[in-house]
C-alpha cells in the first residue's frame, strides 16, 4: 500500500462542511478524551482524600478504569458505524458520555465512581473511533495526515489548557465541579455535531452487522501487515503519554515540588505536541509520513536514552527534565497522527471497524502498559524513564520489522486528483 494516495473525496450528498469547521469539529470530538482525563490530574488527591483512599498510586484507578473503558468500547464502535453511520453511534456515544459524567458528580462511594468513569471511557470511545472514520471517509493518504495533524494542533490545546481548567474550577468549588463542566462539554459538542455533521458514510458503503462479516473485517485489519504494525508501534508510544499522564501530578508536585503550579509545567510539556501536529500538517505532504514518523520514532529513541541516564546518574534537574518532555512530547506530535494515516490507509473499505480496532490496540496497550510504569513510581524518575525508554525502542523495533528494514523511504510520490 502506499504512503501517498488520492485526496479522496465521499460525494457531495455526504461532504462535511467547510474545512476549517470539519476540522475543527473534528478536534472538539478528538478532545472528548483528553479533557476527561487530565483536567481530573489537579484534583487527585482531593479524590484521594474524599474516598479515604491511603495509596496515592491508587488513585490513578480513575484514569486507568476510564482509559480501560475506552479502549474496550472501541472494538463495537467501529462494526456499529459500519452498519449504521457515523452519527448515530456518534451522538449515543456522546449522550452516554454527558450521563456518566453526572453520575460522577453523585458517586456515593469510589466504587461507583470508578463505574461512572468506564461508562464515560466507553462513551468517549465513540467519538474517538468516529472522528478518525470520519477522515477516512473524506481524504485519503497525505491530505487525511494533513487533517489529523491540523485536528491534533486544534485538540491539544483543550489537554493544554486543561489541567490550569481543572486548577481552576478548585478554588471556586469543590472536586466534583470538575464532572460538572464535563458534562457541559459534552453535551455542547454533542449539539454542535447534532447541528453541523452530516453523514460522511452513505447507504452504499455501509457493511452488513453479522458475526461473520464483522469477523471477516477484523481479520482483514489484524492480517494487514502495515495496519497491525503501525498500531502496536502507535501503542507503544502511547505507553509513553499514558504514564506521563498518570504519574505527572506526583512528578511535579512531589518530585519537583512545584505545587498548584504544577498544571502550568503541563502545559509547557504539552505544547511540544501542538507545535508538532502544526509542522506536520505543513510538511507532511512534501516528505510523506513515513519520512517524519521515522525520524521523529528515532529521536525519540534518543531522548528516551538520555532521560533514563539522566535519571539514573542523577543529573534529572527540573530545567533538564522539561526540556527531554518537551522534545518527547514533540516527536509523539509528529507520530501518532502519521502512526495513524499509515495504519488507516489500506483499509478505507471498511474505515469504522479498522478504525475502531486501531483505536482498541493503541489505547490498550498505552493505558496497560502506563499504568503498570504508574504504579512502578516511587518518588523518584527512574522507573518512568526505564518504561519510556523499553517503550519506545521496542516501537522502533516494530516499525523496522514492519518496513522490512527500510526506513526513511516513502513508498510512492503524490498523486493529486480534485475532490469529485
Amino acid at each position: 500500500m502506499t504512503d501517498a494516495s488520492v485526496d479522496g473525496w465521499v460525494s457531495r450528498a455526504h461532504q462535511p462542511r467547510g474545512f476549517p469547521e470539519f476540522v475543527a469539529l473534528v478536534a472538539c470530538i478528538m478532545a472528548l478524551n483528553p479533557i476527561a482525563t487530565d483536567m481530573m490530574l489537579p484534583a487527585m488527591p482531593d479524590v484521594g482524600a474524599a474516598y479515604a483512599i491511603a495509596n496515592p498510586n491508587h488513585v490513578q484507578a480513575v484514569i486507568s478504569v476510564y482509559l480501560a473503558g475506552f479502549g474496550a468500547g472501541q472494538f463495537i464502535m467501529g462494526p456499529l458505524s459500519d452498519r449504521f453511520g457515523r452519527r448515530p453511534i456518534l451522538i449515543g456515544g456522546m449522550l452516554v458520555y454527558s450521563a456518566a459524567g453526572l453520575l460522577s458528580v453523585i458517586a456515593p462511594s469510589f466504587e461507583m465512581m470508578l463505574l461512572a468513569r468506564l461508562l464515560q471511557g466507553i462513551g468517549s470511545s465513540a467519538a474517538r473511533v468516529i472522528a478518525t472514520s470520519i477522515v477516512r471517509d473524506c481524504y485519503a493518504g497525505r491530505r487525511m495526515a494533513s487533517v489529523m495533524s491540523l485536528a491534533m494542533m486544534i485538540f491539544i490545546s483543550v489537554p493544554v489548557l486543561a489541567p490550569s481548567l481543572g486548577q481552576a474550577i478548585l478554588l471556586f468549588a469543590a472536586w466534583r465541579g470538575i464532572f460538572v463542566v464535563l458534562t457541559v462539554y459534552g453535551l455542547l459538542a454533542l449539539l454542535w455535531c447534532a447541528i453541523r455533521l452530516p453523514e460522511t458514510l452513505p447507504e452504499a458503503g455501509r457493511k452488513p452487522l453479522t458475526a461473520a462479516s464483522v469477523f471477516d473485517a477484523f481479520r482483514q485489519t489484524v492480517t494487514n501487515r502495515q495496519t497491525i504494525g503501525y498500531a502496536l508501534a502507535a501503542g507503544g508510544i502511547q505507553s509513553v503519554l499514558f504514564a506521563y499522564v498518570f504519574c505527572s501530578q506526583q512528578i511535579f508536585t512531589g518530585i519537583y515540588g512545584l505545587g498548584d503550579y504544577f498544571p502550568l509545567a503541563f502545559a509547557a510539556i504539552a505544547v511540544g505536541i501542538a507545535a508538532a501536529g502544526f509542522l506536520n500538517s505543513r510538511i507532511v505532504g512534501r516528505f510523506g509520513m513515513r519520512v517524519i514518523s521515522h525520524g521523529a520514532l528515532t529521536g525519540s529513541v534518543v531522548i528516551a536514552a538520555l532521560t533514563l541516564l539522566a535519571a539514573w546518574q542523577g543529573w534529572l534537574s527540573f530545567p533538564v527534565y522539561m526540556v527531554l518532555a518537551i522534545g518527547t512530547m514533540f516527536a509523539f506530535g509528529l507520530m501518532f497522527s502519521n502512526f495513524t494515516a499509515l495504519a488507516m490507509e489500506p483499509q478505507g473499505h471498511i474505515a469504522g471497524t479498522a478504525s475502531s480496532l486501531f483505536g482498541s490496540i493503541t489505547t490498550l496497550i498505552g493505558s496497560g502498559v502506563g499504568a503498570l510504569i504508574g504504579q512502578d513510581f516511587n518518588g523518584t524518575m527512574l522507573p518512568f524513564a526505564t518504561g519510556a525508554f523499553l517503550c519506545t525502542l521496542a516501537s522502533l523495533a516494530i516499525v523496522i520489522a514492519v518496513e522490512r528494514g527500510r526506513l526513511f523511504v516513502s513508498h510512492n510520490p503524490v498523486v493529486q486528483t480534485p475532490p469529485r
